[in-house]
């Protein structure tokens, strides 16, 4: 195991601990320099507006968009697992494709279809005669972001249930068909409870994805800058108060912050999962 813990030592935990020295620390505007700060650092981040503006986003797009996009790939598992699907082979490649498109390329893909100036927004627009649709505007911004994600990530979920979908014994199907159950039945006794390890591993696999959300917004952002702050996500504060600020331990700072939220969040749920009866 020694290789394989020298390259965990070096990859992950290194930079974490780097992460958390910068975060004790903080520039010193004139003398230059840094001095040791403590957690003065992490006392300004659970007061700065900006960062709780960009948390509570991500929040709601995490209740949002998380349901419907594994309610969406749990449907279309079931229904590829099922035997009354025609070339469910085929819809299973279609399905996961996207997935299979780099997030850069799938954003700037969408990003032409929202634009209200060129594409197909602009083209509707000009069917309607009016700004009917306008997908990249302050109010819709965030669902439109919700759309790509949810069109990127679906098939790999769906991938993750079907996969669990075709190990369950088939001593429990056809005991199911010998107690009479009908497809629906056998969908809500035999499937979905065979399905509650895989639903909870992808719910927590989604809900880290949401609070990293980064690809999407700052890809968007040219497009939109009016409607997607530099602050949009936790992400998107932290990479420019890094890059454009030169705020390095005020950044480290704050993505140590949002690593132990999404830890403990991801705890809970997976806690909440496997315990029996819940």
């Amino acid at each position: 195991m020694a290789p394989f813990l020298l390259v965990f030592a070096l990859a992950f935990l290194a930079p974490i601990g780097y992460a958390i020295g910068l975060s004790l620390f903080r520039e010193q505007a004139f003398f230059g320099g840094s001095t040791f700060v403590g957690f003065d650092n992490y006392i300004q981040v659970l007061g700065d507006s900006k960062f709780w503006e960009s948390f509570a986003r991500v929040s709601v797009f995490l209740v949002v968009q998380v349901p419907i996009m594994l309610l969406l790939a749990l449907v279309a598992a079931l229904a590829i697992d099922s035997a009354r699907l025609h070339a469910a082979g085929f819809f299973r490649i279609v399905i996961f494709l996207p997935y299979a498109v780099p997030a850069v390329v799938a954003t700037l893909i969408w990003g032409y279809i929202y634009g209200d100036t060129f594409g197909l927004a602009a083209d509707i627009n000009g069917l309607l005669g009016s700004k009917t649709l306008v997908p990249l505007s302050g109010d819709w911004v965030l669902f439109s972001i919700g759309n790509i994600v949810t069109w990127e990530f679906i098939g790999y979920n769906m991938l993750i249930f079907y996969s669990a979908l075709k190990i369950i014994p088939k001593d429990l199907y056809e005991a199911a068909a010998i107690d009479g159950a009908g497809a629906f039945r056998t969908i809500t006794s035999v499937k979905l409870p065979a399905l509650r390890g895989s639903i909870v591993v992808a719910t927590i696999f989604s809900i880290i994805g949401s609070f990293q959300l980064f690809n999407e917004p700052n890809i968007l952002r040219p497009l939109t800058p009016n409607a997607i702050s530099t602050y949009y996500t936790p992400n998107m504060y932290a990479y420019n108060l890094s890059f454009n600020g030169q705020q390095y331990n005020y950044s480290a700072t704050v993505a140590i912050l949002m690593g132990v939220i999404t830890t403990v969040i991801a705890l809970i749920v997976q806690l909440r999962g496997s315990r029996k009866g819940a």
